[in-house]
């Protein structure tokens, strides 16, 4: 990236923007200098390790502006920034549990920073503006959770949504689901049951303690699914000794190419890149899931994810302050505040 106050693309830097990305593992605020043709310099950023609370009401919009606000201010002096010309919140479980921080964000980030024009993103829009910009694909963002979205870029075809329903419900083959079925696979090799490893059954008491303690210690807790993740690299490093947690993660495979398959928009050769934090698992994961990835769409294309959805908040603030937004917006999984031109689609060369 080019140096704060210098031009990107052949633009010239306009003010700054604020992304946020928060998600099963903490909240991450960034600030950076918006550019003509996107973020310009290294960003601002402020990393906060405790997640967003999540209650009955949906994601609890004060505890996330408890973090944020501060935190915004922060950067905002640390940048030298006179204030945010387009903000962009991207929050796991924005399209079914974001109700509050609709209601909220908009009036507090007006009456805090004078923000007029703000994004609120599910955090696959994030993950998928950092991973493919403004161009027709699908992304599947991989972490705690599981969610995977698609777009070709035209407002009749919109979003299209595959899973993403939270560890209770769904989020197959995410980090959460795969703890989840590591524990299960130890509390049946404690029981005696079959389907139970004996290897995993080692770890769970080495991570956690006696196995016979574990339900009434995790079940109140309120980062549950935050809780399984952390069980997720205990599966992969028994893998290759293991057929149960191996059979784990093929099974985990399988969930993610089915999600991946029913979010890709049926545009020849259309992107499909991968995001988040679960990729980490390494080859344990990654074998089964290309070999996986193969079978379900012969049709699409790799791509690399070029960023993170952090840089994909920061991405969709400046596109939004520069008035060029191609994403389709979405009362769900992406909200607009604030004056905006809608804008043809960009397509892929």
């Amino acid at each position: 990236m080019a140096e704060p106050g210098s031009t990107a693309g052949g633009g010239p830097a306009g003010g700054h923007v604020l992304g946020v990305d928060s998600g099963g593992s903490g909240l991450r605020i960034a600030v950076v200098r918006a550019g003509a043709d996107g973020p310009v310099g290294p960003a601002a950023t402020h990393v906060s390790r405790e997640p967003v609370r999540t209650g009955p009401a949906g994601i609890d919009a004060d505890h996330l502006l408890s973090q944020l606000l501060p935190a915004a201010e922060e950067l905002k002096r640390r940048t030298g920034a006179a204030g945010f010309t387009a903000v962009c919140v991207g929050a796991a479980g924005m399209g079914t549990l974001g109700d509050g921080l609709r209601a909220r964000l908009p009036a507090a980030l007006a009456s805090a920073f004078g923000v007029r024009q703000l994004a609120l993103a599910a955090d696959a829009v994030t993950a998928y503006a950092g991973a493919l910009g403004q161009r027709p694909g699908a992304v599947v963002a991989a972490g705690t959770g599981l969610v995977a979205l698609g777009t070709d870029l035209t407002p009749a075809g919109g979003w299209r949504r595959s899973d993403g329903w939270g560890h209770l419900l769904g989020d197959c083959g995410g980090g959460a689901w795969i703890g989840r079925a590591g524990l299960e696979a130890a509390l049946r090799a404690h029981d005696g049951r079959p389907g139970g490893s004996r290897a995993l059954l080692t770890r769970a008491e080495a991570v956690f303690g006696p196995v016979a303690a574990l339900p009434g210690a995790l079940y109140p807790r309120s980062d549950r699914p935050a809780v399984l993740a952390s069980f997720a690299p205990e599966v992969a490093r028994c893998a290759a000794g293991d057929p149960v947690a191996a059979g784990i993660l093929a099974e985990a495979a399988r969930h993610i190419a089915d999600t991946a398959a029913a979010a890709c928009p049926p545009v020849p050769g259309a992107a499909l890149a991968l995001t988040g934090g679960l990729l980490n698992l390494g080859e344990p994961l990654l074998t089964p899931l290309r070999a996986a990835l193969a079978a379900r769409l012969p049709g699409a294309r790799p791509a690399e994810a070029a960023t993170s959805p952090l840089d994909g908040a920061l991405a969709i603030a400046a596109a939004l302050a520069g008035d060029r937004l191609a994403l389709p917006v979405d009362g769900k999984l992406l909200q607009i505040t604030g004056h905006v031109t809608a804008r043809p689609p960009r397509r892929a060369g």
